[in-house]
């Protein structure tokens, strides 16, 4: 399917941000850019901060891959119960030539196991308020990290400006402090545990004054920031092969850790094929296997598309009942199929096209008429490079690498990534993550980036958005913004919005519902961007997550 974009009207460019000042020999490059900031760019992403940096990389003159990596790197400062350099995540990225690919810089699970009781690994209580969930933590939750890799591998195939440039938003917000907000402060408080866990982990959320931080305190980073110079220097050796991955590999050999040196010195970030298919004529792009979020999102349009969902209003009873019937049906599919086991592209053709997908159908047919830490970032530059980008540093292991201002990832004490037990994983393989970063090109010419945090609802979030603009046609706010639903463990869960008759009837056939009394970021966090039939750009963050939307010409 060929895309056609109608450029806007030019408009003034704002004033560049002070701290790009600095760096005068790179006017050249920005000269060769003018004509691409006289359109449009759109940034939607889970802090204000985190937004701007990747606005001010797109003024410099980068594109959405320098922007991207800017956002990253800032949202490590902005975010940090969320992202982290000692996580993982997934970039899903369309070149201007159209052409798709996923860097997959997720988190690996080691080369060796210890005995249960050398580990050190523990228990957390997490409180969501209307749930709990509980998470483990300690060295023996930490799988090897990719996020350093992913920096430097899409920098060197995608990026138009010097890594030194990318990195100095993130630089000048961790000297300089970013102020703790409401939806961070949040976050801080359902994590409380992991960040009473030990003195270093306290210390990322101190005030300037050494007090646990409250909202509107400022907080600083300056060990990250000399990080991020130092990693500029050296590079990705740095903590693959160096010093820091020394200090990493001993602290578990000696304090209860899985991860050696071997486990860094091999770690490789994968360049995939995106999974590809089509719901009523649109072209969807998502995570492929070895992940399993983009299979399951797959499989439950694929589901939808014999439905007629698109003939009852948003939140009616037709509505809600096909969809949650069919986000059962996929959550059966996942324990039933195993398919987070060694699934490759076939096995994913015969799910969404096979028999197995028209049994499943047939299922629905007969219903028709009766988590997490983890943020996003979407960005669409002037020159139609797409940039859909999910990061995840589980809740954090509360351990934090000394001198870095890093944490270290909890992903082999998350149980949705293990759904087969805790220390049951296979050595040495990608761990099968839901983050899902999904690009979807329609029928009328409009083109969407979008990706959600939330665990296990970051598959039901993505879909519901889409089915709100596919579907439903809402514009891109009120389909990101719209009442949610999700089933997972045998309780369907919905969001206030839908009528009480419509919530009664689900009850009658769904055993276990909770029914949330607001807006929650349980369900997700879709930070979007669109660009529309006509050519116009639209970004939409999240409320759910705190999000925020830049578009700029």
């Amino acid at each position: 399917m060929q895309i056609c974009f109608i450029e806007r009207i030019d408009i003034i460019v704002p004033p560049q941000p002070a701290f790009f000042d600095l760096y005068h020999n790179f006017r050249t490059i920005k000269s060769m850019h003018t004509a691409a900031l006289r359109k449009q760019n759109a940034v939607a992403a889970g802090h204000p901060e985190t937004a701007k940096a990747a606005q001010a990389i797109l003024r410099e003159g980068g594109n959405a891959f320098d922007a991207v990596l800017a956002a990253m790197l800032t949202a490590c400062v902005a975010e940090p119960v969320l992202a982290s350099l000692g996580g993982g995540g997934f970039l899903l990225g369309q070149m201007t030539n159209d052409h798709a690919t996923l860097y997959d810089f997720f988190t690996q699970t080691p080369h060796t196991k210890l005995t249960e009781s050398e580990v050190d690994f523990y228990p957390i209580m997490a409180d969501f308020g209307a749930a709990q969930q509980e998470f483990h933590i300690g060295l023996g939750s930490i799988a090897t990290p990719g996020m350093i890799g992913g920096l430097f591998a899409i920098h060197r195939d995608l990026c138009r400006l010097p890594l030194d440039i990318i990195m100095e938003p993130a630089k000048q917000a961790a000297r300089s402090g970013i102020r703790l907000n409401s939806f961070q402060h949040y976050i801080s408080t359902i994590v409380h545990p992991i960040i009473n866990a030990n003195p270093a982990a306290r210390k990322l959320h101190e005030n300037r004054e050494g007090g646990p931080a409250v909202e509107n305190d400022l907080i600083t980073h300056p060990e990250f920031a000399d990080l991020l110079e130092a990693l500029a220097k050296e590079g990705e050796i740095l903590f693959y092969q160096g010093e820091l991955g020394q200090q990493l590999a001993k602290a578990c050999r000696e304090e209860g850790g899985y991860l050696r040196m071997q486990d860094l010195e091999e770690y490789q970030v994968a360049q995939r094929k995106p999974l590809l298919f089509n719901y009523r004529g649109n072209r969807i792009l998502t995570n492929p296997a070895p992940s399993i979020g983009g299979t399951l999102i797959a499989f439950t349009l694929s589901l939808l598309e014999s439905t007629q969902i698109n003939h009852h209003p948003a939140d009616s009873e037709e509505h809600l009942q096909l969809l949650a019937h069919a986000m059962r049906l996929t959550q059966q599919l996942r324990h039933a199929e195993s398919i987070d086991q060694q699934i490759n592209s076939t096995a994913i053709d015969k799910l969404i096209k096979g028999p197995l997908l028209v049994s499943y159908r047939q299922t629905l047919k007969k219903h028709a008429t009766c988590s997490r830490g983890t943020t996003h970032i979407s960005i669409i530059d002037a020159d139609n490079n797409f940039a859909s980008m999910t990061l995840s540093n589980g809740e954090g292991s509360g351990y934090v690498l000394p001198g870095t201002g890093i944490m270290l990832n909890n992903m082999l004490g998350e149980e949705d990534l293990n759904p087969h037990g805790f220390h049951q994983w296979p050595e040495n393989r990608r761990i099968a993550s839901m983050m899902s970063p999904t690009l979807a090109f329609t029928a009328d010419n409009r083109a969407i980036a979008i990706g959600s945090g939330g665990s296990n609802r970051i598959r039901s979030a993505i879909v519901q958005v889409l089915i709100n603009l596919l579907d439903f046609n809402m514009s891109l706010d009120d389909a990101v913004e719209h009442s949610r639903i999700h089933f997972e463990s045998g309780i369907l869960n919905i969001e206030s919005g839908p009528s009480q008759q419509a919530v009664q009837i689900l009850k009658n056939e769904f055993n276990q519902l909770k029914h949330w009394p607001e807006k929650n970021l349980f369900f997700g966090g879709t930070h979007c961007v669109m660009r529309d039939s006509n050519g116009y750009l639209h970004a939409k963050g999240d409320s759910r997550r705190g999000g925020i939307a830049l578009e700029y010409q």
